[in-house]
């Protein structure tokens, strides 16, 4: 049987813009984990926060629209890297993360998650796509910090 992963004192959720799935798992972990686990999001380039991410958000009674996209650039000028656990939701997030390992002892772990952007068709089809990552998002992070749970479910 396989250990459990540890707990980390500071998880970093990326993906590719900061304007979908890393801003949605961060928010998703916060309302969850309400411990001194500190988080944060970033992207490999930075976007603009997307109002579908927002909507799908507000239907669960979280808001994020306060939310500024960060590249892992600007995360590291404003406050260091200094996370123990860097959760990759994206390809060129994970690659990106990897390469921080060189200089940063952090766990890396993959979560493919997929781009809700890409959705075509009609509002309610499009806003489709952004609830289904949010809810494997968040089943994803009860089932990997089950027990560090403290928040509303």
């Amino acid at each position: 049987m396989a250990a459990a992963p540890r707990r980390p004192q500071a998880v970093l959720f990326a993906c590719g813009l900061n304007s979908v799935r890393s801003p949605t798992a961060a928010g998703l972990f916060r309302h969850l984990i309400r411990s001194p686990i500190y988080v944060a999001s970033a992207g490999v380039r930075k976007g603009e926060l997307d109002p579908f991410a927002v909507a799908a958000m507000e239907e669960i009674g979280l808001d994020i629209a306060k939310h500024k996209p960060t590249t892992f650039e600007e995360l590291e000028d404003w406050e260091g890297l200094n996370f123990d656990l860097i959760v990759t939701l994206s390809p060129e997030a994970h690659h990106k993360a990897l390469d921080l390992t060189r200089t940063l002892a952090a766990d890396v772990e993959y979560w493919p998650t997929p781009d809700p952007t890409a959705t075509e068709g009609s509002r309610e089809q499009r806003l489709d796509a952004y609830r289904a990552v949010r809810d494997m998002l968040l089943q994803r992070i009860k089932e990997r910090f089950a027990g560090q749970a403290q928040g509303n479910e």
